[in-house]
């Protein structure tokens, strides 16, 4: 992965964003905030279809024969990437009251969030086994503390990335842990001037395989190129709509 090609289209995205037309910009990222809320419940086994996800978000029509959790799901998300988007323009760094309030967000009138589990989980066809509620405490916390210096080691796809892997490897939540790492992922990369990434559904189960590496032989190298190609294809679209 050539992470220095990308790094480069970045500054030209920065650089030329404000020359693509309003109205092509809101309609661009609107369309996007409807694509990402609806792959991300999907991969959490949601089943709204897209234009479920566009009346129920844009038209504020809900969705007959769909539970109510289900639609809690999507409206919830949509309200925890706008949360997620406010705090990205105040530039404000992310940390363990962040991620409660984006779970928080999620979590609304389904189960109490932005509360760490007390009870073991267990990842239905995975190896990996998240840790038992005492060693999760203990991990969690080593999470927040290598937020500071982890982007250090990384450049910053791969610390989104890391971000990512690394929370939902620990599974602090009792529910929603792919939806919040997801969501941080994209914080990690908008703060850092990228724009935000949506993973599809149609992926999931690559995109399992390559969680499942890092959490069993600690190899991020197959989710952080992942997240490099989404990250490039949605440079490359901005780009193209600068021209």
């Amino acid at each position: 992965m050539n992470y220095n090609e990308i790094l480069n289209k970045k500054e030209q995205y920065l650089a030329r964003k404000i020359h693509i037309p309003e109205l092509t910009l809101s309609t661009y990222e609107n369309a996007f905030e409807i694509e990402y809320t609806h792959n991300s419940t999907a991969i959490e086994g949601n089943t709204l279809t897209l234009m479920e996800t566009k009346v129920l978000l844009e038209d504020g029509i809900s969705i007959g024969g769909k539970n109510l959790r289900e639609i809690y799901e999507t409206v919830n998300h949509k309200k925890a990437y706008r949360y997620v988007k406010e705090c990205i323009s105040k530039q404000i760094k992310l940390d363990e009251n962040i991620i409660k309030d984006i779970h928080s967000l999620l979590m609304d009138n389904i189960i109490a969030g932005g509360i760490y589990r007390y009870f073991d989980v267990y990842i239905s066809g995975a190896e990996h086994i998240p840790p038992s509620p005492t060693e999760m405490d203990k991990q969690i916390k080593n999470f927040y503390a290598d937020l500071s210096w982890k982007k250090k080691e990384f450049n910053e796809i791969e610390f989104a990335a890391w971000t990512h892997v690394e929370f939902v490897k620990i599974h602090p939540f009792p529910d929603g842990n792919g939806r919040t790492s997801r969501l941080i992922m994209n914080y990690q990369l908008m703060l850092s001037g990228f724009p935000a990434i949506s993973i599809s559904k149609d992926n999931r189960i690559l995109y399992f395989n390559a969680l499942e590496d890092y959490a069993v032989n600690d190899n991020l190298a197959p989710f952080a190129d992942m997240i490099a190609e989404l990250v490039e294809v949605q440079l490359d679209r901005y780009l193209n709509m600068s021209k």
